[in-house]
């Protein structure tokens, strides 16, 4: 059995560009799918995967770890970068996917089988549009409220919010006291039986991301997400001591030995490795054993498209420290159009029940995606009053 081809196929859907790979057997009928976004990165990354596409081309996809230390290793530089880890996480998704259809089972037999019966979805309100919430003005905090009871009427128990806005490395008390008055306003919306998330997208300083955690401790977070860059652990270590809310970050790290430190200097309650960056499956494997020898929760990030949807579902099936899955359902309305899906969805508490189908237990229409070619992503830049770059 030997790989043939690997196709990269692109699928705008208005903030990124979903990037899929179709990693095709000598086998008729026989390929699995990938999946590689990485925002305003695409170019970058369909070019990195048709780099390493020469180290893969007639070997046997079953060999996933063998081929995974090919790509991390070979070609002098190591599998490190964002735009190489995430092209060698959406080539490891799809040989997973093969290696489950050559077995005919799900993903997560291959692992130990399941470990829970259902994993919980949690959405973003306002359905990720990001420019809704950069008004600093306290008075305006109600609509996060609005945008909260809609969340628990479409099922869901728990939804995260962008509540904290920009701030410089140092400011007053606006930013601090509109944090605040947002948070108010969801958590007296749904009460207590809801959880409630907060991502500052690392855009605060330490000093600033210490300082929103504190003003909002006393509303009870299911976790407080990336309060400063994640290049500065000790930072996020020194918040996670100060306050009662568990810490989440790891979106932007990749692999195993990034999230090592991060553990080691007990820096988080909860990692947040994205599957199509850090490495894919088998590494996310990795983190998760780790995160289980730590005793900290794993909830992948996962705002991508639907083949990184399944991948997370088919990892919290097999790993014991996952607590709960990132779920994007409103980002295009034809997402279901692109994707038909092995796991079924109970609308009312909006969780998953396993995938019975073989792989990822997902097939990605080509002629669907194909309605919807490469875009250039919409231009994100943010400035400071001062007219200094900030963090986006």
């Amino acid at each position: 059995m030997k790989i043939t081809a690997i196709e990269t196929h692109v699928c705008h859907a208005r903030m990124r560009n979903w990037i899929f790979i179709k990693i095709v057997t000598d086998q008729p009928g026989l390929w699995g799918w990938g999946e590689a976004t990485l925002e305003w990165h695409t170019h970058g990354v369909v070019g990195a995967i048709k780099d390493l596409e020469q180290l893969l081309l007639g070997e046997d996809p079953r060999r996933i770890e063998y081929l995974w230390q090919m790509m991390y290793r070979q070609h002098f530089w190591h599998g490190n970068g964002i735009v190489r880890g995430t092209a060698i996480s959406g080539i490891d998704i799809a040989l997973w996917d093969i290696l489950g259809k050559i077995h005919n089972v799900p993903c997560h037999e291959l692992w130990g089988g399941r470990v829970r019966d259902y994993i919980r979805l949690y959405c973003h309100l306002g359905g990720g549009k990001m420019e809704d919430f950069y008004n600093t003005d306290p008075a305006d905090a109600n609509r996060f409220g609005e945008l909260a009871q809609n969340a628990v009427e479409e099922g869901f128990t728990a939804f995260k919010s962008m509540a904290v806005p920009e701030t410089m490395s140092l400011e007053g008390l606006q930013p601090i006291k509109y944090a605040e008055a947002c948070v108010k306003a969801m958590r007296e919306a749904v009460g207590d039986q809801i959880d409630i998330m907060v991502d500052c997208h690392a855009r605060p300083s330490p000093r600033m991301g210490m300082l929103f955690a504190k003003a909002l401790e006393p509303y009870g977070l299911y976790f407080f997400e990336e309060p400063c860059w994640p290049e500065t652990m000790e930072d996020i270590a020194l918040i996670q001591r100060a306050v009662k809310t568990p810490i989440a970050t790891g979106e932007r790290l990749v692999g195993v030995h990034a999230f090592r430190e991060l553990l080691e200097k007990r820096a988080v309650s909860v990692i947040q490795p994205d599957i199509t960056h850090c490495g894919g499956l088998t590494e996310a494997r990795r983190i998760g054993a780790l995160a289980e020898a730590y005793r900290v929760s794993m909830a992948p990030h996962n705002p991508q498209g639907p083949v990184s949807t399944a991948a997370s579902i088919e990892l919290g099936f097999a790993t014991p420290s996952y607590v709960i899955c990132e779920s994007v359902h409103n980002d295009v309305p034809w997402r279901d159009d692109v994707v038909s899906e092995g796991f079924t969805v109970q609308k009312e508490g909006r969780i998953v029940w396993p995938n019975k189908r073989p792989g990822l237990g997902i097939e990605i229409n080509e002629d669907e995606v194909a309605k919807h070619p490469f875009q250039q992503e919409i231009l994100q830049r943010t400035f400071y009053k001062d007219g200094s770059i900030g963090d986006w």
